[in-house]
């Protein structure tokens, strides 16, 4: 397999494309750590993380062809597949009663990622690297603002979900978010 370890993360997305199964593997000895490490925050235990961690791999290998070559974006693609999946795994808990209808064109809406051409491209290499940076921004952020993000981004809750969660009104929810990713993107320009 060693012949993969020296291919970018695009060239690894265009072989698995061809149905490259060793591809696939390099991808998933790659980005496994990762995208464990987030499905961990939303899955409510080990199992369960590690069951969403091959369903994001499932969905890869049958859904590759809805991969948008153009955004050429592996990294945020498969960050936000994982988070997607894991999301939509704690809202049917958190919804039980709910009835589970979960199919392909469920999938292709729900779950898979639409990134907008616009997004910067980004490595896991990069990612990594300011990685630091990240959490520094995010620890400068108030408390409040960091559970707003906490509560929409690892827990899945709308802004009305939050807005009952927080007895706030809707409105106010809104521009606490929006302030606190206002203020993320100035204390990471700011490193």
């Amino acid at each position: 397999m060693g012949k993969y370890n020296n291919l970018s993360d695009s060239e690894i997305i265009r072989r698995v494309a061809k149905y490259d199964s060793r591809a696939l593997e390099e991808l998933y000895d790659r980005y496994s750590p990762l995208l464990y490490t987030i499905i961990k925050k939303i899955a409510p235990d080990e199992s369960t993380a590690e069951s969403i961690l091959v369903e994001v791999f499932t969905i890869i290998w049958r859904k590759i062809d809805q991969y948008d070559f153009k955004a050429d974006s592996p990294y945020t693609w498969l960050v936000t597949l994982a988070r997607n999946r894991a999301m939509d795994s704690l809202r049917r808990t958190r919804s039980a009663a709910e009835t589970n209808y979960y199919n392909d064109e469920y999938e292709d809406y729900f779950i898979l990622p639409m990134l907008s051409k616009e997004i910067d491209s980004l490595d896991l290499e990069t990612a990594l690297k300011v990685q630091p940076a990240m959490e520094k921004a995010l620890s400068k952020l108030t408390d409040t603002q960091k559970y707003v993000i906490h509560l929409a981004y690892y827990e899945g809750y709308t802004i009305k979900e939050i807005s009952q969660k927080l007895n706030i009104p809707v409105e106010t929810v809104r521009q606490k978010i929006m302030t606190a990713v206002i203020n993320l993107k100035e204390n990471l320009l700011s490193n």
